[in-house]
């Protein structure tokens, strides 16, 4: 049986809950839902992403049947054994997206000099954009991403999420993906397969 470990991004990812079939992430995670029941896989989320998720969308009206599909645990992260050269290769990637964003910042703090004072807030925009892309684009920046790698990788489950640094990460520990717009073909793919197997 499949183990497949949820992101918030598969229901607050327009392009994403889009490929249920609906406009609405009600609509979509309502179509995810009656997917899911049916398809003999098992889905997790660890609390705290439910939690993020909650803040993101209103899901008082399908919650029960939501948590009746999708178990909310969180990784058991006392008993979890990964291997060492993964936590060098993050504090490596940490410190070179510190120097990187101190270059950047380094760079418009020169520019910025050189202006007048009504150019100086569009040189402050530009540096948090490029500051925000290098110290977070492809990586894991979050408790809640680390709580999804931790539990697919006690389960050995999929990772579903169009997390860039998530996914990045999940294939450097050898954690299974997949593109989570092919989410919903999967889940019919194994209803599918479950029927004729029955």
């Amino acid at each position: 049986m499949e183990n497949f470990i949820l992101d918030t991004s598969v229901f607050t990812n327009p392009d994403i809950y889009t490929s249920f079939g609906e406009k609405d992430q009600l609509g979509a995670i309502e179509n995810f839902i009656h997917l899911a029941i049916h398809s003999g896989a098992r889905f997790y989320m660890p609390s705290s992403v439910y939690d993020e998720m909650l803040k993101m969308v209103d899901l008082k009206h399908v919650a029960p049947e939501f948590e009746m599909v999708v178990r909310i645990r969180s990784p058991r992260k006392f008993n979890i054994k990964i291997p060492s050269e993964v936590l060098y290769e993050l504090i490596e990637e940490i410190r070179y997206r510190i120097n990187k964003g101190l270059r950047i910042a380094e760079e418009h703090t020169k520019e910025a000099g050189k202006l007048e004072s009504e150019d100086v807030g569009r040189v402050i925009n530009r540096l948090r954009e490029k500051y925000r892309e290098a110290l977070r684009q492809g990586i894991i920046d979050s408790r809640e991403d680390v709580d999804v790698l931790l539990l697919a990788f006690e389960l050995d489950g999929t990772i579903v999420t169009a997390d860039e640094g998530l996914r990045k990460w999940a294939d450097k520990v050898g954690i299974k993906l997949i593109t989570p717009k092919n989410f919903r073909g999967i889940l019919e793919s194994l209803i599918k397969h479950k029927s004729t197997t029955e």
